[in-house]
């Protein structure tokens, strides 16, 4: 038995489908074996991701029913920017309606043309949109560091010391395309010292600040009894500001948010929030958006909610650890990553290992889940040559919040075992069609002979 259990009653149920396995076959073709073009009603246990498909409490159903539609300074806004300045200490607060909208605003305000952002790892939109006004990404992640997500702090130094043009340095809390491991106070502080030292601000990507600020309580025994939202605060008060999608770690199925310490930036983002998110008190999102999340971003630091999303991400990974999958250790909250490479040898990185152990899942099981690998971060050689691999070829088991019971992720796992008995049979996959940016979500593929 798990160590823990849900610390809340489910009161709100709706059907999940179940198709034949025939059926799951067409409508992998209809896609073009690409996950995200399939339809969620052809979909039985669906871990494509965290990003608002987590479950609301009653509160935050209730929140929903005060929300102040008025168009420009609404009570709704001023609860959440209440709420987002007492967890942050930041001031300036702007709402948008996800979070590529903030990394969109925020990054046209810091970036251009021949400048660098570096991170300990972009995530996929992260990156799109710092490469869509000419800039550079360069990610660091620091690969020796016990707490997974860290920035080398060295590497920085050196390109900072060597003249590198960076305009910002962003820390993705946790770092998702690294497996979803936390990065440390320590590391953060450091970071800080060294941005300091060149005049390059400082940013956090906070998409899932709560689960980063629990990982480190765990992990730390400096953070050992600090409660998960003073040190998520702390965090904070290292940095100069963040972008968040808040359809993680705010709770809710909507919502973003930009919050800064200087005046003079918050203005311009606002002038980009205006003409292409709307008035600079809504952003984009309705009121009762705005209280669903100002509520939500006061549950997400509970410790006991907190637990369970630890303790069942470790206990899912030991289930698919059983189930035959190469499971990353140590899992952080939000997921759980399987070395899609390590379990299919016999395809070459581009032959798409990640895609094609989630074709083979869905096909399986109707389980849905999310290639980190190739497709994902891969790039294309501009010569024509094959793509060049991305660093890692992860899959990535998203969890989200509050939605399923045990026996739906044993019935993920029971999936996964099926699977890896015929691994050796997998084919790999070739794209036959993709656009020229973010091509995981829409490209269609074929498998190979």
């Amino acid at each position: 038995m798990p160590s823990f259990i849900e610390p809340f009653r489910i009161k709100s149920v709706e059907p999940i489908p179940f198709l034949s396995r025939a059926e799951r076959e067409q409508a992998l073709r209809a896609s073009g074996h690409n996950l995200f073009r399939i339809d969620a009603d052809q979909v039985t246990v669906d871990l494509l991701t965290d990003s608002g498909t987590g479950a609301m409490s009653a509160a935050q159903w209730s929140a929903l029913l005060g929300g102040d539609e008025s168009y420009a300074g609404a009570r709704s806004f001023r609860r959440f920017e209440r709420v987002v300045t007492e967890l942050t200490g930041y001031p300036e607060v702007i709402p948008v309606h996800q979070g590529r909208a903030a990394e969109r605003i925020l990054f046209s305000c810091l970036l251009g043309p021949d400048l660098i952002s570096v991170s300990n790892t972009h995530f996929d939109t992260t990156r799109a949109n710092v490469e869509a006004l000419g800039a550079r990404v360069v990610d660091l992640p620091d690969l020796t560091s016990e707490f997974g997500g860290d920035l080398d702090v060295a590497a920085l130094s050196e390109l900072l010391a060597g003249g590198a043009a960076v305009g910002c340095v962003v820390l993705t809390v946790t770092n998702n395309a690294g497996g979803g491991q936390p990065v440390s106070i320590a590391n953060a502080r450091a970071v800080r010292e060294v941005c300091d030292a060149h005049g390059v601000p400082l940013l956090l990507d906070a998409a899932r600040f709560a689960e980063n600020a629990y990982l480190i309580v765990e992990r730390d025994p400096a953070y050992h009894g600090v409660s998960p939202r003073e040190v998520a605060r702390e965090m904070f008060e290292l940095a100069d500001g963040c972008c968040a999608s808040l359809k993680k770690d705010g709770i809710a199925n909507i919502g973003g948010m930009i919050a800064l310490h200087d005046k003079e930036l918050a203005a311009r983002c606002r002038d980009q929030l205006i003409i292409s998110e709307g008035y600079s008190t809504y952003g984009g999102l309705a009121g009762r958006d705005l209280d669903a999340l100002a509520q939500g971003l006061l549950e997400v630091t509970d410790v006991d909610y907190l637990r369970y999303r630890a303790e069942s991400a470790r206990w899912f990974a030991d289930e698919l650890a059983k189930a035959g999958l190469p499971v990353l250790r140590p899992t952080g909250c939000h997921a759980v990553y399987v070395d899609a490479a390590e379990l299919l040898p016999h395809l070459t990185l581009q032959e798409l290992p990640a895609n094609a152990l989630a074709c083979a899942l869905y096909a399986e099981g109707g389980v849905r889940t999310s290639d980190l690998g190739t497709l994902c971060f891969g790039r294309v050689d501009p010569a024509g040559g094959p793509d060049v691999p991305a660093p890692r070829e992860l899959l990535r088991f998203a969890l989200p919040r509050r939605v399923y019971t045990r026996n739906h992720l044993e019935y993920v796992a029971e999936t996964a075992a099926a699977v890896v008995a015929r691994a050796a049979s997998i084919p790999g996959m070739r794209i036959v069609e993709q656009p020229a940016m973010l091509r995981h979500f829409t490209s269609r593929l074929e498998p190979l002979a």
